[in-house]
């Protein structure tokens, strides 16, 4: 029987920065993938013929750490990366349009009091954002946790704020759980800017403006890195990240297995305890770890792999209530040709439609009831215009991440509930785009449910999990699993519903990896 040091399963990106941490410092480690392709809900797939699109569709945050401590760029990863602009869309091309980076950002299509106030907002932003930043490739440790790396890392922390002063301390203590909404009023005029300011706090996420649940604090996770919260597609497509965490993994030497679905993480007992020894396939074959380290998200781990047998029923029930049923919907469209939006030269950007915070929140309060909006909310990009081979020459791909659908839809996911949702997002598209629906070579539409059952996540949701007060830091996923370890010994986690998060950042991964080295 096979024998490794560590076997880890899934290879999304955080499996495979996990992996390659591990097997640089000499590990034997054996990725396993249950798909035919790597990359999880980053890989590239083709969904009509010649036609490609993945369902991240940009890179905002990735850690430029981990980048270089895999050498990313020798394994062909363009990292710093140009950012695209931001594009608040208006029906009669009045667009707001955000560009740059960080501090030195700047706004089009506002007013000058707009304009400055938005100067004021990043330059505030940004003080909490590097506040923050360190922690998110730490392990976040328990309350009440009195070794001694974990009350530095909380003195860390606690002098950091102080540095900020007594006004801005205040001042971020105040805004960390303020509703999106009042950040935004308390600051801008424009409906359209404020729109699309808070996006990137709600997007993949059961919130609304009005949520008061941690929003700003996941805003500030989403503007860490070095785009600052811009978003950009490498000149390779994303297909071009998930290669380059593929070639350093197996130069460190990782052997990947593709196709190699996990049955069942083998557990063994007796009078000292449980621990992990391996893992089953679904064909029968069972291979032999001192540790397994799952990337998948927390239900499925504990709740399919280990089986409740081997689980404190505490722990299972908190697992059970972890809130993870996905939001979002992605549209794909092979297009016969460049799309042409009202008011836009190229429509080269990360184009949001929803036209004030009110269209947002009641997109929200329909998904709450089990629908979803006929005036739906959603985000747009052509990665096409960035990496041609996504699509045959002349022709182009457009990929929408369509908010606020619900993983359970009231009367269920028939195809013809599907095909009314998918022609109801081209109608709202083509409000903006007059000419694209005579464009359209082929459209898909992915509900939660599809994404849960093409990547093996539950409910279909980006993060494995809600990016919630109650569901971050030292409490994500939950307690006795929130520091990469788990009750039973030798088994870990490294996927998105661990600290910090979901989102191509690959901080999971990179901190599993720090833990299981310590």
């Amino acid at each position: 029987m096979q024998h490794y040091d560590t076997i880890i399963i899934g290879a999304g990106h955080n499996g495979l920065i996990c992996a390659t941490y591990l097997a640089k410092k000499g590990q034997r480690v054996l990725l396993l993938e249950a798909s035919e392709t790597l990359g999880g809900l980053a890989a590239t797939r083709e969904f009509h013929p010649g036609f490609k699109a993945a369902v991240a569709h940009t890179v905002s945050h990735f850690s430029a750490k981990v980048a270089r401590d895999l050498n990313l760029t020798a394994h062909g990863f363009d990292s710093p990366m140009v950012p695209m602009p931001t594009v608040g869309l208006n029906a009669a091309g009045e667009h707001v349009v955000l560009t740059g980076i960080g501090v030195d950002a700047e706004i089009i299509g506002v007013s000058a009091e707009d304009a400055a106030s938005y100067r004021q907002y990043r330059q505030l932003l940004q003080r909490f954002v590097e506040l923050l930043e360190p922690f998110w490739l730490k392990t976040m440790p328990r309350v009440g946790d009195t070794r001694w790396s974990s009350l530095l890392t909380f003195a860390q922390l606690g002098l950091k704020m102080r540095l900020l002063g007594k006004q801005d301390m205040g001042e971020f203590m105040r805004l960390a759980m303020l509703p999106a909404r009042d950040l935004m009023d308390e600051n801008f005029d424009s409906e359209l800017l404020k729109a699309v300011l808070s996006w990137d706090g709600l997007i993949g996420s059961k919130m609304a403006p009005r949520s008061p649940n941690a929003s700003v604090l996941t805003l500030l996770y989403r503007m860490s890195g070095e785009l600052g919260g811009a978003h950009a597609i490498p000149s390779g497509g994303i297909e071009s990240l998930v290669q380059a965490l593929y070639s350093a993994a197996t130069a460190s030497g990782v052997e990947v297995k593709i196709g190699a679905r996990v049955g069942r993480i083998l557990i063994q007992g007796n009078s000292d305890g449980l621990k992990t020894t391996g893992v089953e396939l679904a064909d029968g074959e069972q291979i032999n770890a001192a540790r397994v380290v799952s990337s998948t998200d927390p239900q499925r781990t504990f709740l399919e792999l280990v089986g409740v047998e081997n689980l404190e029923i505490e722990f299972t029930n908190r697992i059970r209530r972890l809130r993870c049923d996905g939001y979002v919907a992605k549209l794909h469209l092979a297009l016969d040709g460049l799309p042409n939006f009202t008011g836009l030269a190229k429509p080269d950007g990360r184009m949001i439609i929803a036209v004030d915070m009110d269209a947002i929140e009641f997109a929200f309060d329909d998904a709450k009831y089990g629908g979803y909006s006929q005036q739906p909310v959603m985000e747009i990009v052509v990665p096409s215009l960035r990496h041609e081979s996504l699509a045959p020459e002349g022709k182009h791909v457009l990929s929408a991440h369509v908010m606020y659908v619900p993983y359970k839809l009231k009367g269920g996911w028939t195809e013809d509930a599907r095909a009314a949702l998918c022609q109801r997002v081209i109608d709202t598209v083509a409000v903006y785009a007059p000419q694209i629906k005579a464009q359209i070579l082929h459209s898909e539409l992915l509900t939660p449910q599809d994404l849960e059952q093409t990547h093996q996540v539950t409910g279909g949701h980006w993060h494995h999990g809600e990016l919630s007060v109650d569901q971050m830091l030292m409490m994500r996923p939950t307690y006795e699993a929130a520091q990469y370890s788990t009750p039973i010994p030798g088994l870990y986690l490294c996927g998105a519903g661990s600290h910090p998060g979901g989102g191509l950042m690959g901080g999971p991964g990179h901190n599993a990896a720090r833990k299981i080295l310590e």
